[in-house]
């Protein structure tokens, strides 16, 4: 009789265990982006130009260096910081200067952040500056979006695809 008590016994805690393993895996429903609520990701690792340009070499110069680390120009490794920003229906949603990564300064720069903002139709301006100018962007992309709720809409900088790519 204790044996068969036993055996019921284990076997309704295993039923409990998975009834609430049950429940958890289906409930309660878990959702990213908040109703009526859409998000916008940036994100992007770019390099800007070098602090100072390359320089050809002269002969002389060439010759005072040994061997085998002769190359024609000398390049600085220190690049620029990258200014971005992004701007939603005219008002500022981000804007930061990023600097370079690596110990030198001559990594790329990168940035990743969300952005939860109504669903609907909205203006977007994205801008980048990657050079050595004070002033302006040297990349801008204004598209008009719609977004739907729980929609995940990805902003990318590819310079080699002409700058700003929404997905």
């Amino acid at each position: 009789m204790r044996e068969v008590l036993g055996y019921a016994g284990q076997a309704l805690f295993y039923a409990v265990v998975v009834a609430v393993i049950g429940y958890f895996s289906s409930a309660p429903a878990y959702q990213q982006v908040p109703p009526g609520l859409a998000q916008i990701k940036l994100s992007f690792r770019h390099g800007g130009e070098r602090v100072e340009d390359c320089r050809k070499l002269t002969q002389d110069e060439l010759q005072a260096l040994p061997a085998n680390e002769r190359r024609p120009n000398t390049c600085s490794r220190e690049r620029v910081p990258v200014v971005v920003a992004l701007i939603l229906d005219g008002k500022p949603l981000y804007s930061a200067v990023l600097p370079p990564s690596g110990l030198a300064g001559d990594g790329p720069s990168e940035t990743y952040v969300k952005f939860l903002v109504p669903a609907g139709h909205h203006a977007l301006e994205a801008r980048l500056r990657d050079s050595k100018r004070e002033e302006g962007y040297d990349y801008e992309k204004v598209a008009d979006i719609d977004l739907v709720p729980h929609q995940s809409l990805a902003v990318d900088f590819k310079a080699d695809q002409g700058g700003f790519l929404l997905r």
